[in-house]
């Protein structure tokens, strides 16, 4: 394979699309920090859902946030377009980006779209493990031409936290029924910890059961971004939330029912991911969170 990257010429734009969801959002910025890092003068815009925008929001990885469409892809005027989405919009952006290069990996749909199909992370990396979703997205640009390193971890920016006593974030929602360990044990755990809990939820999570705790439901991402980099603690399921305090380096524990954790477990952070969720009692949650030596 030719250095697709090392073609590009001085200053050429470049388009990743990765239009959702929190956790992929998050865990792509790993590999914007590859590709600024061998390439400091390309300029880089990323195709994301305006919900999701704010996980890329003063990166100095990115020079454009691109609206989630064709047009707007378009109008980048990318040399390279990449996808790192793979679903059936993302390939037509992909497709009427206009760009001389067009790639995304080997397994997607519509493959004649692509003129660089980037063969599965395993082979690029030259192992038959799985791959955490962080790699996946460093072994495409692996095989663009930037020479392989460790993926590091991710990054979000936010303003700094306002100064104000050591604090938990807990966020006991999942996308999936078979991903959430029950509400009363998440409050169980909660009333054991030696300061405040706050509790996170979007828009349409249901609150009733927190009446005797803070609560930030429905918050914008970029509100969300600064309460969970000023925790001391952050402990949820298996979510988009607990990438987020992993990019910040917030000690977390992360409960896992039907994801895998190989493949989402928190990045490159001071961690304990518990499995089995319907096993998960209280004090393994409390017992996980004295190992990572969280203290008030």
């Amino acid at each position: 394979m030719e250095n697709i990257l090392e073609r590009l010429p001085q200053g050429a734009r470049v388009a990743l699309i990765r239009l959702r969801s929190l956790g992929d959002c998050v865990l792509t910025t790993p590999g914007l920090q590859i590709l600024h890092r061998f390439r400091p003068d390309l300029r880089v815009g990323v195709a994301v859902e305006s919900r999701f925008a704010a996980v890329f929001e003063d990166n100095p990885d990115v020079d454009s946030l691109l609206a989630p469409s064709a047009a707007a892809v378009r109008a980048w005027r990318p040399e390279l377009c990449v996808n790192l989405h793979g679903g059936t919009k993302s390939a037509q952006m992909i497709a009427f980006s206009g760009a001389r290069y067009r790639a995304g990996f080997s397994h997607y749909r519509f493959p004649w779209i692509y003129n660089i199909r980037i063969p599965r992370a395993q082979e690029v990396l030259g192992v038959e493990r799985t791959v955490h979703t962080a790699e996946h997205v460093g072994s495409a640009l692996f095989y663009l031409g930037v020479p392989p390193v460790e993926s590091p971890r991710a990054r979000l920016y936010a303003p700094g936290a306002e100064a104000r006593t050591p604090y938990a974030v807990i966020h006991p929602f999942a996308s999936r029924p078979e991903k959430v360990w029950p509400m009363a044990k998440f409050l169980d755990a909660a009333a054991a910890l030696p300061f405040e809990a706050i509790f996170i939820g979007g828009p349409g999570d249901d609150p009733g059961h927190l009446s005797k705790h803070r609560t930030v439901f429905g918050a914008p991402l970029s509100k969300t971004k600064q309460l969970i980099q000023g925790a001391s603690l952050f402990l949820g399921n298996d979510s988009g939330p607990a990438h987020m305090a992993a990019a910040f380096g917030v000690p977390l524990v992360v409960l896992f029912g039907s994801s895998n954790p190989a493949i989402w477990a928190p990045w490159r952070a001071p961690s304990e991911v518990l499995t089995n969720l319907d096993q998960v009692s209280v004090d393994q949650v409390l017992s996980a969170i004295s190992r990572l030596q969280v203290h008030a």
